[in-house]
C-alpha cells in the first residue's frame, strides 16, 4: 500500500498532478481545492495518499492532511459514492464543511458537489451521521500536513533545488477542527451521545466560527439543555 507520495511536481492540473519520486512518475488525483494548493511545477510536494486498485486499473488519490484521507475512506464506505464523488465532495466543503454539514444533517450542502444529486446526497448524511463523530474528535490530531521532504541526491534531482516548504494546515483551520473535537470529546465525556454531541458542537461552530473549546462546550450545552 502506497500511503504517501513526496516529490518533484512534473505537471500540474485541476484533477490530477504528476510528482517525480525518484525518477518514477506517479500520476495522483486530487480535488480541486487540492490541486489549487499545489506549489508549482518544479518544486517539492508531498500527499497523503489512497490506493484504489481494480483488476484492470490502479489509481493513486492523493490528500494535503490525514484528516482529508479519513473523510474519503469514510465517503467511500457509502453506496454509490466513488472516489471522484468523493473528491468532489471534499474539493466542495473541504474536511471541516463536510462534518459539519453530516452533524447538521445539512444535505443540501453536499448536493452543491458536482454530480451529487438530491438523493446520493441525502444517504451520504443518512448513512455517516453516526459515523462522522469519530472523525471530527480525531480531527484535531489528524490535520497534520504531508510535508515535503525530497533527498538532493536522488536521481533527477540538482543539488540545491528548492524544496518547497512543508505546508502546514491552515493555523486557522487546524485550531478549529481542534476546538471541535475537544469540544466533542469533552461532551461524549458527559454522556451526551457521540451524534447529538456533534450536531451541538456544529451548530455552536456554526454560529461563533472560531471559537475556542470553552466556548463551543458553553454554546453546545446550552443547545442541549432541556428546554422548557
Amino acid at each position: 500500500m502506497i500511503g504517501r507520495i513526496a516529490g518533484l511536481i512534473l505537471h500540474r492540473a485541476a484533477d490530477h498532478v504528476l510528482i517525480d519520486v525518484r525518477g518514477v512518475g506517479y500520476i495522483v488525483h486530487v480535488s480541486e481545492r487540492t490541486a489549487a494548493s499545489l506549489p508549482p511545477v518544479g518544486q517539492a510536494a508531498a500527499l497523503y495518499t489512497d490506493l484504489l486498485v481494480r483488476e484492470d486499473l490502479l489509481q493513486l488519490f492523493g490528500f494535503p492532511t490525514l484528516l482529508e484521507k479519513e473523510w474519503h475512506r469514510l465517503l467511500t464506505s457509502v453506496q454509490g459514492i466513488g472516489a471522484k464523488a468523493s473528491l468532489a465532495i471534499l474539493g466542495t466543503l473541504g474536511p471541516e464543511g463536510l462534518g459539519r454539514a453530516i452533524a447538521l444533517g445539512d444535505w443540501a450542502a453536499v448536493r452543491r458537489a458536482p454530480g451529487v444529486g438530491p438523493k446520493l446526497a441525502q444517504r451520504v448524511v443518512l448513512e455517516l451521521k453516526d459515523k462522522a463523530p469519530g472523525i471530527i474528535a480525531m480531527g484535531g490530531a489528524l490535520t497534520v500536513d504531508a510535508g515535503a521532504v525530497v533527498d538532493a541526491d536522488e536521481p533527477g534531482i540538482e543539488p540545491g533545488t528548492p524544496a518547497a516548504a512543508p505546508k502546514p494546515a491552515p493555523a486557522k483551520g487546524a485550531s478549529s477542527a481542534a476546538a471541535s473535537a475537544d469540544a466533542l470529546s469533552a461532551l461524549t465525556n458527559l454522556g451526551y451521545g457521540p451524534s447529538e454531541a456533534a450536531t451541538a458542537v456544529a451548530e455552536a461552530s456554526a454560529r461563533e466560527p472560531g471559537a475556542g473549546t470553552a466556548a463551543l462546550i458553553r454554546a453546545a450545552l446550552k443547545s442541549l439543555a432541556p428546554k422548557e
